[in-house]
């Protein structure tokens, strides 16, 4: 089996996918509307819209049988993103760089492959929309078209959502938002001299409520702790869900002392919220909290900071259970 390289452009193809909030996508009508139709169209067992993190291809939109994510090391999607043509194989056995796949040789026993590779506006390739047969078939010209303009229909909706700056069930900032106005916020902090602190949240047990209760519920909690976020700050402070159950808050024109007595504040609406017994599942948290360096004026260590502070506090958390 070959193992896919790794594109040359790799750091910037991951920078440009975390930013571009497909990460974050729980759900997407359109594209399950265009692994329908493709699938339909072609007659096959599966069709999917796929992306490549940095160790997983990850399923954004299957119809047919699929898992959630397969290791990128043995996914044939991270081939495809390797250039920008089309990758087509009639028979995976008859193909050195699959023939011994544990996906070909064992279960489920793929025979037929094609993928095109799926870009974003930059030009890099994050992903593809791919056909899995378990039957050998030959692969058309004419399919190969209808295949590229499907794809070019999936890169719209990317674009879409890579446009978008607000998280579409909480309300909040998204990755992306948050990105694009902290230079902002952080140019008039230092025009006015004024302290800013960034306060990193992560839920805890949030896997189990998603797997005892079920994934609406889990979006009830995250939708319950946005809620609660925008009570108990200010206006002024920008609020964002960073992924997943992690969420982020800008405090503006406030040291990491005042951050504290206003994360503390929130944690005690927490506290109040379980208390009301409205869902079977109660919120709780870990967090961290970095003062924003003017003088060093290091973004990523800012943001590093509060992201290990937070961890810490969650490790300590996970100790004491």
């Amino acid at each position: 089996m070959k193992i896919p390289a790794i594109p040359v452009n790799e750091t910037d193809r991951l920078n440009a996918l975390r930013e571009s909030g497909l990460l974050e996508l729980d759900t997407s009508p359109a594209f399950d509307r265009l692994t329908r139709l493709a699938k339909r169209f072609f007659n096959v067992p599966l069709a999917m819209v796929n992306l490549i993190d940095e160790h997983s291809l990850i399923v954004k939109s299957a119809d047919g049988e699929a898992p959630a994510s397969i290791p990128r090391d043995i996914s044939f999607c991270s081939h495809t993103i390797l250039s920008d043509a089309p990758l087509v194989v009639p028979d995976m056995l008859r193909d050195v760089r699959f023939t011994d796949n544990p996906l070909v040789a064992g279960e489920p026993g793929v025979r037929f492959y094609a993928g095109f590779p799926l870009r974003l506006r930059g030009g890099v390739n994050v992903g593809s929309l791919c056909l899995i047969d378990y039957a050998p078939r030959e692969f058309s010209a004419a399919d190969l078209a209808v295949l590229s303009d499907l794809s070019a229909l999936v890169e719209g909706e990317f674009a879409a959502v890579s446009a978008a700056t607000t998280d579409e069930l909480t309300g909040l900032y998204n990755r992306r938002g948050f990105n694009q106005f902290v230079p902002f916020v952080l140019s008039v902090a230092r025009r006015r001299a004024e302290p800013l602190t960034l306060g990193w949240l992560d839920l805890d047990r949030f896997k189990q409520i998603n797997d005892r209760y079920g994934h609406d519920e889990g979006d009830n909690a995250l939708k319950a702790m946005a809620t609660l976020m925008r009570t108990s700050f200010r206006e002024a402070d920008l609020l964002a869900r960073f992924g997943g159950d992690e969420f982020a808050v800008l405090f503006a024109d406030t040291d990491e002392q005042g951050a504290w007595i206003a994360m503390q504040y929130l944690a005690e609406q927490v506290e109040n919220y379980n208390a009301g017994k409205q869902h079977p599942w109660s919120l709780h948290f870990s967090w961290g909290l970095s003062e924003f360096d003017h003088t060093s004026n290091d973004m990523q260590r800012w943001l590093k900071t509060a992201d290990e502070k937070m961890y810490a506090m969650k490790q300590q958390r996970q100790a004491r259970r």
